[in-house]
């Protein structure tokens, strides 16, 4: 496929990139509101997506916690960061990659420690700390 058509294909969608004639041209705010409705649909997928990890992180932190399993388990974190970092597309490089999954394994490490405690979507202050950017991390801290 075309870079063009590509780029038509991420302006109106499968369906919209069929039925836009060729020679269209909308024009910039038309372009520019198509490409973040977009992203509000991929924001949505995401949303949807990061919530049903989160799932399974809590149900994970249950397990662990009845049989008595340590909550951080850096070789399992480790092969995560590198297998997302592997099959990274782009354009986001790795390092971004790896930045984006470390955040998203911080929450999954909270979630199984509330596990059992909570009710899902509780927060408990004890177990996260502030950081310097202002977000909050848990687990082990240097």
């Amino acid at each position: 496929m075309s870079p063009q058509a590509q780029a038509r294909m991420a302006v109106y969608g499968r369906r919209g990139a069929a039925e836009a004639p060729a020679g269209a041209e909308p024009s910039v705010a038309e372009e520019i509101d198509r490409w973040r409705q977009r992203i509000d649909e991929i924001d949505s997928q995401l949303n949807r997506l990061l919530n049903a990890r989160s799932a399974c992180a809590l149900e994970i932190g249950r397990v662990k916690r009845r049989v008595g399993l340590a909550v951080y388990s850096p070789e399992r974190e480790a092969a995560i960061l590198e297998r997302v970092t592997r099959e990274n597309p782009g354009p986001l490089d790795g390092t971004a990659i790896r930045r984006v999954f470390e955040r998203v394994i911080d929450e999954s490490r909270r979630l199984e420690r509330i596990a059992g405690e909570h009710q899902p979507g509780q927060r408990n202050h004890a177990d996260t700390q502030s950081t310097e950017d202002g977000s909050e991390r848990s687990g082990p801290q240097p």
